[in-house]
């Protein structure tokens, strides 16, 4: 009995370790960020071809005409795009816009720095250029629309760079495009202090003699490049996924992987939903006006992905002006932000299939951080309220152990006795347990509570975007990056045998030389892990030992005191 205890004990922490590696090496490979400067942004041009066709044609050039286009024509060839790019500045964004057909070209995230050695250089989320494209577009298509097959609209400002000035709460950049037919269509991007979400909306004003209409749609063009938010470290990369996603009322979040654009694409009608881009820390998303019923849906674009949307016909009749709009996300996965903008949208925040517990984790560490102002103390608390909500269910564990210990000679003395007799050997040892109330199993029990808990931290600590290069104490500068003195790893491998030590030690000889190697693979597996994730198994590891010693000496008081009694 005891044995099948033991190898309970090894699978549970066999498994733990796999489970995390897996996550860890899913999907890994070679981090790919290069901060370009802006002028670069028009070294890599949208295309006309970019333009989703008001109708589904099935083709891979996505023309804005009801009939499929041949995407070699030269006449919907890549045109460069305007160096005359307009420049915005708010207190959260860099970013660029084209004025030809106003797509975000480039973004950068201000409160954001690209690499925890490099704080002055802030991450670049959207950008366009020789080593990557990543841009989010919107436009006017269907009959009357001025992005179609001959190009897209070329927007005037009266400026080429705005700034929200301290104290002001909006920012305005206003792009006016005036159409032959007597049209005239201003675009508004709307920046709100110390938000990411920017609203785009279409006024359409029609001092024309014949009706006006159209479509509003609103993409993102991503290649197929790495993750430029990926953690890399040592050996292991962080797998996370990268990808697209998609969400309704009824289906929240949905993802599409990048080679399901064309095969098993999106095409979905739905009021109050959402597509999106997915990285690691980071999204993009639009956001339809929830009163549209409004086409989700993808394709490829040559080497590129197109995840968007397509509002229903729009009809404005003459000497009528009409609005339409949509919301563009692009920045961290705060949960409680998304939350409110689309449903499902904070679900890209991943956190596997132990969600539930990861979400309880994440409040609690929240909680911890309002209070003490730092992850890694955050972490330490949280460590003790896990072990203090566990302790009923691992006291009587614990007390069981003990008790393994106590009569661990009596245990060797029957298995001198009866060492040839394996049958009589179990019936004494059986008797044994019965007699002094001891449950070999219940050892299990820790370890078993803490796993679905290990597991869940890992995922807040990796898809957690305020964890991203927080600091704690002294060398450890991120804790969502492994330690790079590896002393944590060392402390934990330390506790980790302190901790076998104090557990009733295995009598076959195999056993104990299994458990002697423990602390040496788990130190080995744990030095390319998040110094977070180490930091509570050093924790836990103490208070276990705390917890482990002290009712170790109270069972030896008790059998003392039954000796002599």
């Amino acid at each position: 009995m005891q044995q099948w205890g033991r190898i309970a004990i090894l699978a549970a922490m066999f498994v733990t370790a796999y489970l995390i590696i897996l996550a860890w090496q899913k999907d890994y490979g070679p981090n790919a960020q290069v901060n370009q400067p802006p002028a670069a942004i028009a070294a890599k041009a949208g295309s006309t071809a970019d333009v989703p066709s008001a109708t589904r044609t099935g083709t891979a050039t996505d023309i804005p005409s009801t009939t499929p286009v041949n995407a070699a024509n030269p006449a919907v060839a890549n045109v460069a795009a305007s160096s005359n790019l307009i420049e915005v500045t708010t207190d959260v964004y860099h970013l660029w816009i084209n004025p030809k057909g106003g797509d975000v070209v480039r973004a950068e995230l201000l409160q954001h720095d690209l690499n925890k050695n490099q704080d002055n250089k802030p991450f670049v989320m959207l950008e366009n250029d020789a080593s990557r494209v990543y841009i989010a577009q919107s436009g006017l298509i269907g009959t009357n629309g001025p992005d179609n097959a001959n190009g897209r609209a070329s927007f005037e400002t009266e400026s080429k760079q705005y700034k929200l000035l301290p104290g002001q709460k909006t920012l305005v950049v206003p792009l006016v495009y005036q159409a032959s037919n007597g049209v005239e269509i201003i675009k508004n991007f709307t920046f709100k202090a110390g938000e990411y979400p920017i609203g785009i909306s279409y006024r359409i004003i029609n001092r024309g003699s014949q009706p006006w209409q159209g479509q509003m749609f609103g993409q993102i063009k991503r290649d197929s490049s790495a993750d430029p938010s990926k953690s890399h470290q040592g050996i292991f990369q962080l797998g996370t996924y990268l990808g697209g996603a998609w969400g309704t009322p009824d289906e929240q979040y949905n993802k599409l992987k990048f080679d399901d654009f064309q095969s098993d694409g999106l095409s979905q009608q739905a009021k109050g939903g959402w597509v999106g881009v997915v990285q690691h820390y980071f999204v993009t998303a639009w956001i339809p006006d929830a009163k549209y019923n409004a086409t989700l849906e993808s394709r490829k674009v040559g080497n590129d992905n197109v995840i968007g949307f397509r509002t229903p016909l729009i009809n404005v009749p003459a000497g009528k002006q009409m609005d339409v709009s949509a919301t563009l996300y692009t920045g961290p996965k705060v949960q409680a932000k998304l939350k409110d903008l689309a449903p499902g949208l904070n679900q890209t925040v991943d956190y596997g299939w132990l969600w539930p517990i990861a979400q309880i984790l994440f409040m609690g560490l929240k909680f911890f951080y309002s209070i003490v102002g730092n992850w890694g103390w955050a972490i330490i608390l949280l460590t003790c309220a896990v072990k203090l909500v566990l302790f009923p269910l691992s006291a009587k564990s614990y007390r069981s152990m003990a008790k393994m210990r106590v009569i661990a000679p009596e245990m060797q003395r029957l298995k001198e006795e009866h060492g040839e007799d394996r049958m009589k050997f179990s019936q004494e040892m059986m008797a044994l347990y019965k007699k002094e109330q001891v449950n070999p199993l219940s050892g299990c029990l820790p370890l078993l509570l803490q796993m679905p808990i290990f597991l869940a931290l890992y995922w807040v600590l990796m898809e957690s975007v305020e964890l991203r290069h927080a600091p704690w104490l002294g060398w450890i500068q991120d804790l969502s990056a492994m330690d790079p003195l590896f002393i944590l790893p060392l402390i934990m491998g330390v506790t980790m045998y302190v901790q076998q030590m104090l557990n009733p030690q295995p009598t076959d000889p195999m056993q104990a030389k299994v458990f002697k190697l423990m602390p040496i693979i788990f130190t080995v597996f744990l030095l390319f892990f998040p110094s977070g994730l180490v930091l509570y198994w050093i924790c836990n590891n103490l208070l276990t030992i705390l917890q482990q010693w002290l009712v170790n000496r109270s069972i030896a008081r008790e059998a003392a005191a039954k000796a002599t009694s």
